[in-house]
């Protein structure tokens, strides 16, 4: 654990008293969605890669702003011992895990006979295999105390395919399918796991990616954003990050205590089709 802000008030909020530790959350859903936590009253464990005085930032600005605890671990998810560790240093720290959100993942876009077994490994090892790694850590505490929230950020790759993704919908399918084992075993002891499946959300990664469709197509931003990214998404709008923690919070409270097992699409109607 690299640091941690104390703060003396008590928060009150659906999530008052709990604590959630959400991979992938030094930028984009991540973020937006151990924000929203924070605001909920959790104390919040991020993680992820980046710049360390921006995360540092971050990790302040929001335990001040919220009131909160707010840590920040720099664990590998690709390591499973670096997890056991960060699920160690957690727990000492802050004490047991209540929510654990899943999120931290990688892409890599290829026809399948071109490839890399490297990147499909580093995607596999990423998106899913840490999933588990992450569940099987906190599974035995959560049980034992009669009360857990996984979830899994999959994606719309989740519940269908498109060309030369192989490795993340592949990853994603089995993130919806280790969700509901997960959920049967959780079932009578007050432990839920559900996947959210995203489609496109705005982020500075899309953002980014939307200058770069731009360029290689020669067509405008309008274009890349309603023919290229969104041409699957039939309401023709990013979903938010601010929409994303808006259900992970409420996935994560009491009134959501019979929802386990679900695969819930916010994808503007992609999966609908």
């Amino acid at each position: 654990m690299n640091t941690m802000m104390m703060k003396s008030e008590t928060k009150i909020g659906a999530l008052a008293s709990k604590t959630a530790i959400v991979t992938g959350s030094t930028s984009g859903i991540g973020l937006g969605i151990a924000r929203a936590f924070a605001e909920a009253g959790a104390n919040v464990v991020l993680n992820g890669f980046g710049d360390a005085t921006e995360i540092e930032n971050t990790r302040a600005m929001l335990s001040a702003e919220m009131m909160v605890k707010v840590a920040y671990d720099k664990a590998n998810l690709a390591k499973p011992d670096e997890i056991a560790q960060m699920i160690e240093r957690v727990e000492n720290a802050l004490g047991h895990v209540d929510i654990l959100v899943n999120n931290a993942g990688i892409q890599f876009v290829s026809p399948i006979e071109n490839f890399p077994a490297d990147r499909w490994d580093a995607i596999i090892a990423l998106n899913l295999s840490a999933v588990f790694h992450t569940t099987k850590a906190v599974f035995a505490g959560m049980k034992a105390r009669s009360f857990g929230r996984i979830i899994n950020i999959a994606s719309a790759h989740g519940l269908v395919a498109s060309p030369y993704k192989a490795a993340y919908v592949a990853a994603k399918h089995g993130v919806v399918g280790l969700t509901k084992v997960t959920a049967l075993e959780g079932a009578e002891h007050g432990v839920t796991a559900n996947a959210i499946c995203p489609g496109y959300v705005w982020t500075p990664l899309v953002e980014k990616q939307i200058d770069d469709q731009a360029k290689a197509h020669n067509i405008s931003r309008d274009e890349v954003i309603r023919d290229v990214l969104l041409a699957q998404q039939p309401n023709k709008r990013f979903a938010t990050v601010e929409e994303m923690g808006a259900l992970a919070v409420f996935l994560a409270s009491d009134a959501a205590a019979s929802i386990t097992g679900a695969a819930l699409p916010v994808d503007g109607g992609w999966t609908a089709h």
